[in-house]
């Protein structure tokens, strides 16, 4: 008698990064879920080809951001500015780093955190998959449709967001920012 095969275990879930906020946070920059080189380095945006870093320099080329090597430097620079990161997804599966591979994703705990922005005024969405959860993140943060916390989407600072220019992301980044007092 042959026996009956066993099903393949379930692949583990990618788990996300903490929040990078505190309490003066007044835009929250989320993306969707980390890609393989910030997983590898627990860093936001640890891809070196990735232009969030060098959008953030661009837009305070005043106050300048300690280098690559100094992440912690770099987290103390972002919250100086007024600066949150998180991403919409808490974990998932995904093969490589492209949005559209992700599948079973899980949202994060968006009521718990917003109880740590008491400045919060808007939720700025790093790229389109970021910004297609924009319901779902007000939603779990408990804003009403007609909060003043208002959601944004702004282009991908992601490699594979090619179509835009840096200086066509850095304009579109900087009217977000300016905004709401960052700039």
């Amino acid at each position: 008698m042959a026996r009956a095969a066993r099903p393949p275990a379930p692949e583990p879930l990618l788990q996300g990064l903490a929040p990078l906020v505190g309490v003066h946070t007044r835009v929250l920059v989320l993306g969707s879920f980390p890609g393989v080189a910030s997983l590898r380095a627990q860093q936001y945006y640890g891809h070196p080809q990735n232009q969030f870093w060098r959008l953030l320099a661009a837009l305070w080329p005043q106050q300048p951001m300690p280098g690559p090597q100094d992440y912690a430097g770099r987290c103390a620079w972002v919250l100086a500015r007024g600066l949150g990161i998180w991403d919409v997804y808490a974990a998932c599966l995904r093969e490589g780093s492209l949005d559209t591979n992700i599948r079973n994703a899980r949202l994060n705990d968006f009521a718990g955190l917003r109880a740590r922005l008491p400045q919060l005024a808007a939720i700025a969405h790093n790229g389109g998959e970021s910004f297609s959860r924009a319901r779902r993140v007000r939603e779990g943060m408990g804003l009403a449709p007609d909060s003043p916390i208002a959601s944004l989407r702004l282009p991908s600072t992601s490699p594979a967001n090619a179509s835009w220019s840096f200086a066509r992301k850095c304009a579109a980044w900087e009217q977000a920012f300016t905004q709401y007092g960052l700039l």
